[in-house]
C-alpha cells in the first residue's frame, strides 16, 4: 500500500512539473522578457494581431492582450482551443511582470518598445 501511495505522489508531482513547464513555454512574460524580440514578433504575427508595438513594462500582459485580439492560430499549440488559458496566463504574467519590473523598466528606457511589424 505504501509503495502505491508513493507512486501516486510521484506521478502527481511529475504531472504538476510538466504542466508548469508547459504553461511557461507559452507565458507572455517569458516570450517577451527572456526570449528575443523576434519570438514575440513571430508569435503575434501568426495570430495576425492588430498590435504594432508592445511596451517592455508589463510586456507579458500586453502580449496576452494582443493574442486575444488576434485570430486563433493552430500553430500556437499551448493555447489549443481554450482561450480561457489566456486568462490564466494573464494572471501569471501580471505576477511575473511585477517581479521583472526593474529589468523591464531598464529595457524600456534603453531599447524602447518591442516592434511587431
Amino acid at each position: 500500500m505504501f509503495l502505491a501511495t508513493n507512486r501516486m505522489k510521484d506521478k502527481f508531482k511529475n504531472t504538476l512539473v510538466y504542466l508548469i513547464a508547459f504553461s511557461l513555454l507559452g507565458c507572455g512574460t517569458i516570450n517577451t522578457t527572456i526570449r528575443s524580440d523576434s519570438v514575440a514578433r513571430r508569435n503575434l504575427n501568426q495570430v495576425e494581431t492588430s498590435c504594432k508595438t508592445i511596451p517592455r513594462v508589463y510586456s507579458g500582459v500586453s502580449y496576452d492582450i494582443c493574442i486575444l485580439r488576434g485570430k486563433p492560430s493552430h500553430t500556437m499549440l499551448w493555447l489549443g482551443s481554450a482561450p480561457q488559458l489566456i486568462l490564466v496566463d494573464l494572471a501569471l504574467s501580471s505576477v511575473l511582470d511585477t517581479i521583472a519590473l526593474p529589468y523591464t523598466v531598464y529595457g524600456q528606457i534603453n531599447d524602447g518598445s518591442i516592434d511587431l511589424k
